[in-house]
C-alpha cells in the first residue's frame, strides 16, 4: 500500500511540474521594427540613418535565455540618411562599398541574462567583409500575447557602439566620429 501511494505521489508530482519550454522561432514584424544608426558630425550635430531592408531569424528560449539566438542580414543598399547625396557617398568605396559588399550580417554566438529584462547578446558583426565580435545590449520591453494577432510577441530595444574604422570605413576620422551608435527597436511574433 505504501509503495502504491508513493508511486502515485511521484506520478502526480511529475504531472504537476511544468515541462521546460523549448526554443521558439519568431518572425520580425518589419512594420514595427527599425534598425538605426547615428554618429557625431564635426562636433556640431548628430547625423541619423537607418537600413530599411533587413531580415533575420530570432529564436527565444524563455526558460533558458542562453539557448536563444539571432541571425540578421542587412541590405546595405537600403541605407537611408534622409539626404540622397550623403547616401550615395556612404554606399561608395569610401565607406560601405555596396557594389562589392551588398550585405552586412550579425550572427549571435552567446546570450547572457544580465537583469530582470536585460540580456547581452554576443556575436559576430560582418561589414564590408570584415567580422568583429560585437555585443548587443538588449532590453526586453515586453513579451506577451499580442492583443490583436493572438500570438506570442516580443518587443526589444538593442544597442551597441562600433568603430567604423575597424570595418575599413575610416574616411574623415577623427573629424566625423569613428564611433557609430546602432539602435534596433523591434517587435517579433511567433511563427
Amino acid at each position: 500500500m505504501f509503495r502504491k501511494t508513493l508511486a502515485a505521489a511521484f506520478v502526480a508530482s511529475l504531472l504537476s511540474t511544468p515541462l521546460a519550454a523549448a526554443p521558439v522561432e519568431y518572425n520580425f514584424d518589419m512594420s514595427h521594427s527599425n534598425l538605426a544608426f547615428s554618429y557625431n558630425h564635426l562636433g556640431f550635430s548628430t547625423t541619423d540613418g537607418r537600413f530599411k531592408d533587413w531580415q533575420g531569424t530570432l529564436v527565444i528560449d524563455e526558460e533558458e535565455p542562453a539557448k536563444s539566438s539571432v541571425d540578421v542580414t542587412i541590405s546595405i543598399g537600403s541605407l537611408d540618411t534622409f539626404w540622397p547625396a550623403r547616401d550615395k557617398h556612404l554606399l561608395s568605396g569610401d565607406f560601405f562599398d555596396a557594389a562589392n559588399f551588398p550585405t552586412a550580417t550579425f550572427k549571435s554566438t552567446a546570450v547572457k541574462k544580465t537583469g530582470e529584462n536585460e540580456l547581452e547578446v554576443m556575436g559576430d558583426l560582418t561589414i564590408k567583409g570584415v567580422s568583429k565580435p560585437t555585443t548587443l545590449y538588449v532590453n526586453v520591453n515586453r513579451i506577451a500575447e499580442h492583443p490583436m494577432a493572438k500570438k506570442r510577441t516580443v518587443g526589444v530595444t538593442a544597442t551597441t557602439t562600433v568603430n567604423r574604422s575597424e570595418f575599413g570605413m575610416g574616411a574623415n576620422v577623427p573629424y566625423v566620429s569613428d564611433e557609430v551608435v546602432i539602435t534596433i527597436n523591434s517587435e517579433a511574433m511567433v511563427k
